[in-house]
């Protein structure tokens, strides 16, 4: 990402309705899976570090971020040493984790597959990995182009990928769901318009009224009742759940 943008995510992810539901949505998964009291987690490119306090409940969490400067940020939040780190071959740790969180990063990864099989090997034999990437390709837009995203995914594909780093794949679903169609009317039109400013791309971090975010980040964040009871069958990001067999 533009070193600018980490600026502007630090600057809006503790209330944007987008950033706040969908750390909702993850604190809720988590609470099902029955982590051990001190259980060790660790959030594999933690950006500019605004899920580290939601984390910190459950258990002694670690990070590792590949930007210096959302490193930096990160670590201005005082909640754990944020450590600068990239997928898949210097992962600064030597611990094993009972949860690594990977959210809205191997999009970024020209080789997916391997940070996937590199974090398999941090994880304790029981420990779960939770994943989230954004979907479909046909929802590309200018946004996926300043964050220097390589593609979007299918769940199917995701699955596939998982399984295939040798996890066991336990939950997978679709989120982001009632908003789907509003965003995807959204971005089919803007494709169909002329760009404003060819030399600056548009990303979709700005943060609305504070109603509509309010409403926004109440819709949204909804969803986690659904998604501990079956799997949405669409949306505009995937949330997969995995496990290290035991040995």
């Amino acid at each position: 990402m533009e070193k600018d943008f980490y600026l502007q995510y630090a600057s809006v992810e503790d209330k944007h309705w987008w950033f706040v539901a969908r750390r909702q949505i993850i604190q809720q998964v988590i609470c099902g899976l029955n982590l051990p009291k001190n259980a060790q987690i660790l959030e594999a490119g933690c950006g500019t570090g605004g899920n580290l306090q939601m984390l910190s409940r459950h258990g002694n969490v670690s990070a590792m971020e590949l930007d210096e400067i959302a490193c930096q940020l990160a670590n201005q939040r005082q909640i754990t040493q944020v450590k600068r780190g990239h997928l898949p071959d210097k992962i600064p740790f030597n611990s094993s984790y009972d949860l690594i969180l990977i959210l809205d990063v191997i999009e970024h990864l020209d080789d997916d597959l391997s940070a996937l099989e590199a974090l398999y090997y941090k994880l304790k034999p029981g420990g779960y990995l939770l994943v989230t990437v954004p979907a479909y390709q046909f929802l590309w837009s200018e946004h996926d182009e300043i964050n220097h995203h390589k593609r979007r995914y299918r769940l199917k594909n995701l699955k596939n990928l998982v399984e295939k780093a040798n996890y066991q794949v336990n939950y997978t679903s679709y989120f982001n769901t009632f908003l789907f169609p509003l965003i995807a009317m959204v971005r089919s039109l803007a494709k169909l318009l002329p760009k404003q400013n060819k030399h600056q791309p548009s990303s979709d971090l700005v943060v609305p009224s504070k109603l509509v975010n309010k409403f926004l980040k109440w819709l949204f964040a909804s969803e986690r009742y659904l998604l501990d009871k079956f799997s949405l069958p669409f949306g505009v990001s995937i949330l997969l759940l995995a496990k290290k067999p035991n040995i």
